[in-house]
């Protein structure tokens, strides 16, 4: 039989803590025998008597019921063994190296360990369990994983099947049948024992009533000891009533049968021998690491000395001080190490208590837009990974604190699922909207009814822009389909246009002399009124219509650098720079019709750089606000992203100014 069974330790089912019960004090130690007289017949003192304040307050249990596995524990670990295992909650394999095993070695292990021994395979068998377990939701999270991010829902998320999992678990069901049969031998067995037991006491009535040969009686005396330590495990409710009925007789034996002193200072001897080689176990005990296997072998010694007869009478209370001593500081560090599991539990409770809390306040209704539910994400997902690095919470609140979570966690899911699917509602609106625009734009495209044509192309692309945005998968397709179509009309429409040739060639000689009035801008006149002239040909230059499309790149990259060259030697700012450049090119592009199509991608393109821009800068001034709290020695960090961000916010006043352009030529 295996002597744990009898311990008050917990009882474990896929890695979660049972609540600790109490742990075994000293046991009742029994009397000594004494041969002499009645008078020298004592008991020892009581150890759950005289070490009750230091015992935990639950029932504690003497040793020879620690030697029965009370039926009430065995019944609790056999209902743990038949639980399937619980996969809600984070749990860690008992051993490292079934961590590191596939799901093929798992199986082809636990095949093995199943057709070993019950008892000696039960710790394997469990660790292997909870690491296919571990495996199998490292797979499902990978698959879910990959689910998500090609596009699908967390909710529509179904685990495939797993084919190992069933013959794990048929395996784990033939371990719990094989135990159960275990079991219910043990019991059987334990019923024999009471018997033999109670006709190993008849028999000792008997001798302390018979008149035979001292030498006989004796020596069937000490058989029946021996056999009596043979017969283990009785049934609880049994156990002190045998010991002290097979006690009461030894007593009258040794007192009827005056055995003499010879015999009784050898057994005396033998006996003290014994019982101090257990203490100096017991005391090794206290420099044992492991305060459990420590408190196991401390029931095993325990029932040893319960199997030890007497010590001489003036030895006996010192031996079993020093016993009583040593085992009290195993039990003492036993039951303190039980506590600081429940305090622990305790503060798990609370740790999962706050996560529930927090994601049972939020505000919903302040969750309007993508990016805020994003952020929002950001957080749930983190409380979620921050669970799984807390341990168990006290067994009576386990369950329920995790089917709050879980719960809590379903109402968001459930909440962020109902927001997206409206708004790809309203995008899938949208994108029928500009699929109507597009196929309009295209009926026009054709026509040469140059003036009404263009009016109705005008129209066209400011409707669009008062439609809202659609998937950013479908965007730059059906935007290209309508900007093809506007920009295909007005080429076709310019090329009609013969009259503007002239118009254009008089403007490409004008823009030339204008170029060579910038070049040869006056260099002794102060650098203010320098600027101020400058200026003054810049709005000159943009007043001038187009030129012949030919010419068109060649003379503004002349402008340009002659632009530049002024700007160079006015050492202007590198922003207004960019700006007078941008609104330079932006007047050509507005005053030609041709080209209002591209005004509205330009405007489309600055404006994802905008939100491109401003996701870049709030990431840096949280990373920012970071490092000010919790880094040390990041100064040379932080003025490298102050500077980032001083550039960012000098790019994002730009695309404001620069939008603002193209919305004066758009109106």
């Amino acid at each position: 039989m295996n002597d744990t069974q009898g311990t008050n330790l917990p009882v474990e089912d896929n890695g979660q803590l049972e609540e600790a019960k109490a742990p075994v004090t000293e046991p009742v130690t029994p009397t000594e025998e004494v041969v002499s007289s009645q008078e020298e017949v004592a008991e020892e003192p009581v150890a759950t008597g005289e070490t009750q304040e230091e015992a935990p307050e639950e029932t504690t249990t003497t040793a020879e019921e620690t030697a029965e596995a009370p039926a009430e524990v065995k019944e609790e670990e056999k209902t743990a063994e038949q639980q399937p295992a619980v996969e809600n909650v984070s749990e860690e394999p008992s051993s490292t190296a079934a961590g590191k095993l596939t799901k093929e070695e798992i199986l082809e292990k636990l095949t093995e360990a199943v057709n070993e021994p019950v008892e000696s395979s039960r710790g394997d068998v469990e660790s292997l369990k909870q690491a296919y377990y571990k495996l199998r939701r490292s797979e499902v999270d990978e698959l879910k994983k990959a689910f998500i991010e090609n596009g699908g829902e967390e909710a529509d998320f179904t685990a495939p099947v797993d084919e190992a999992e069933d013959k794990i678990k048929d395996l784990l069901n033939v371990y719990r049948q094989k135990r159960a049969a275990v079991l219910a031998e043990e019991e059987q067995q334990k019923t024999a024992n009471y018997a033999l037991k109670l006709q190993l006491i008849d028999r000792l009535k008997e001798l302390t009533e018979s008149q035979d040969d001292f030498n006989k009686l004796y020596q069937e005396f000490k058989d029946i000891q021996q056999r009596w330590k043979e017969v283990k495990a009785v049934p609880q409710e049994h156990a002190n009533e045998l010991w002290k009925s097979y006690q009461l007789y030894s007593e009258r034996f040794y007192d009827i049968i005056k055995i003499n002193n010879q015999f009784r200072d050898y057994d005396f001897k033998k006996n003290m021998e014994l019982k101090t080689s257990l203490c100096e176990a017991v005391e090794k005990l206290e420099s044992e690491t492991d305060i459990i296997s420590a408190f196991h072998q401390l029931q095993k010694l325990h029932q040893q000395w319960r199997e030890i007869g007497p010590v001489a009478k003036e030895q006996r209370e010192e031996i079993w001080g020093r016993f009583k001593a040593a085992s009290t500081i195993i039990n003492k560090r036993h039951q303190e190490h039980f506590e600081h599991l429940k305090a622990k539990e305790q503060e798990n409770l609370e740790a999962k208590t706050a996560i529930c809390e927090e994601i049972e306040s939020i505000d919903f209704s302040q969750l309007k837009t993508f990016k805020d539910w994003e952020a929002k994400n950001k957080e749930v997902i983190g409380l979620q990974e921050k669970w799984k690095t807390i341990g168990f919470a006290p067994k009576k609140y386990n369950v329920k604190i995790f089917e709050r979570f879980r719960a809590a966690r379903d109402v968001y899911f459930n909440k962020k699922s109902e927001f997206y699917k409206e708004v790809k509602g309203e995008m899938k609106k949208n994108l029928e909207r500009k699929k109507e625009l597009c196929e309009k734009a295209e009926a026009l495209k054709d026509s040469t009814d140059w003036r009404a044509t263009t009016e109705k192309m005008i129209a066209l692309q400011k409707e669009w822009k008062t439609v809202g945005p659609v998937s950013r998968k479908h965007s730059d397709a059906v935007w290209k389909r309508f900007i093809s179509a506007c920009d295909y009309f007005f080429e076709q429409k310019n090329k009609n246009v013969s009259s503007q040739k002239g118009v254009e060639q008089e403007n490409l000689k004008a823009k030339k002399e204008l170029i060579d009035k910038i070049k040869a801008l006056d260099e002794s006149v102060d650098n203010e009124e320098a600027l101020g002239l400058l200026k003054e040909y810049m709005a000159e230059w943009n007043n001038i219509g187009f030129v012949p499309f030919k010419e068109k790149d060649k003379i503004y990259k002349e402008y340009h650098e002659a632009v530049d060259q002024q700007f160079d030697r006015l050492k202007v700012d590198k922003n207004e720079r960019r700006m007078q450049s941008f609104r330079s090119n932006l007047t050509d592009m507005a005053g030609d019709e041709r080209a209002k199509g591209k005004l509205y991608g330009e405007r489309e393109k600055l404006m994802r750089m905008y939100d491109r821009m401003k996701n870049e800068l709030q990431t840096y001034e949280n990373n920012i606000g970071f490092l000010s709290i919790s880094s040390k020695g990041g100064g040379g960090l932080m003025k490298e992203m102050e500077r980032k961000i001083e550039k960012l916010k000098e790019e994002m006043e730009l695309i404001v100014k620069k939008i603002g352009l193209i919305d004066e030529n758009l109106e």
